[in-house]
């Protein structure tokens, strides 16, 4: 009689992983031990005797990371390939589950990183900021409710259509399809982060020539709002991501240097600290 796994089991494994992707992680074993946690119910139902089911987490020791919300899908594929070894398919072993794991958790990386940080959450933020204007606690309740609804039931849709996929999924994630899937979300994500800065994001200077008169005969940024309206806005944006892409500079090291361009900015007076962006 052929091996199944039980709904129940199915999304007990789940929520190991929803819950516990970074159970203890490390920079030398990332998301492993998550994903042990989610094999676990999986192969407790699968193999009765202990030998077995030691022999098959092992499989699952290797290293492993990926985007988690994205990467649910490899979770649900290998479960759809223990269930088949366990049934005997003699296309099934350990370098066949691992060498899958291997080969998606770069391109599911590429695209889980464009589509939810890179776009998903960026959209959520900037609706939530939208709805935290005077200090209104919506836009943070907003973001806590529907970010985590997306992410639970997004996670579960792909992990059981991984598990109905199996190996299947493999050819549309890494071939000529999932490379350009990979960068038409790059793009938009792209898109995306360069909307909310332009909306989000106001760098102003209050620099201005004076008079003997005490009036002004010119102001700075009158002058790059006719030429080039948010000039500043745009070359800090860019100056960023400059440092953070080009030069490898962590985030924190890059918000340091902006308190200290804006704290020289306020002393020479570039920039005026109460000036209402």
């Amino acid at each position: 009689m052929a091996k199944e796994l039980s709904k129940k089991t199915l999304t007990k494994s789940f929520h190991n992983w929803y819950y516990g992707n970074l159970t203890c992680f490390s920079q030398e074993h990332m998301q492993t031990f998550g994903y042990l946690c989610s094999m676990l119910p999986i192969v407790e139902e699968l193999y009765d005797k202990k030998e077995d089911q030691e022999r098959s987490m092992k499989t699952y020791t290797a290293f492993f990371n990926t985007e988690p919300q994205i990467g649910t899908v490899v979770v649900g594929i290998t479960a759809g390939l223990e269930v088949a070894r366990a049934n005997g398919s003699a296309d099934v072993d350990d370098e066949t589950i691992n060498g899958l794991r291997a080969g998606l958790m770069g391109p599911l990386a590429g695209i889980g990183d464009s589509l939810i940080v890179g776009t998903l959450i960026p959209i959520l933020l900037g609706i939530a900021l939208g709805l935290s204007t005077d200090g209104s606690p919506l836009g943070a309740i907003f973001y806590m409710i529907v970010w985590n609804l997306i992410a639970y039931f997004g996670m579960k849709f792909l992990y059981f259509k991984g598990y109905e996929l199996g190996g299947k999924a493999v050819d549309f994630l890494v071939g000529p399809q999932g490379l350009a899937l990979r960068e038409s979300i790059t793009l938009l994500g792209g898109m995306v982060i360069g909307a909310v800065a332009a909306t989000w994001v106001s760098v102003k200077t209050s620099f201005a020539l004076v008079g003997s008169d005490g009036n002004s005969i010119l102001t700075l940024q009158d002058k790059f709002d006719s030429v080039y309206p948010g000039l500043l806005t745009a070359s800090f944006v860019v100056g960023c991501w400059y440092l953070l892409s080009k030069k490898n500079m962590s985030p924190i090291k890059v918000m340091l240097i902006l308190v200290v361009v804006a704290f020289v900015g306020v002393l020479v007076g570039f920039f005026n600290p109460g000036l209402t962006y």
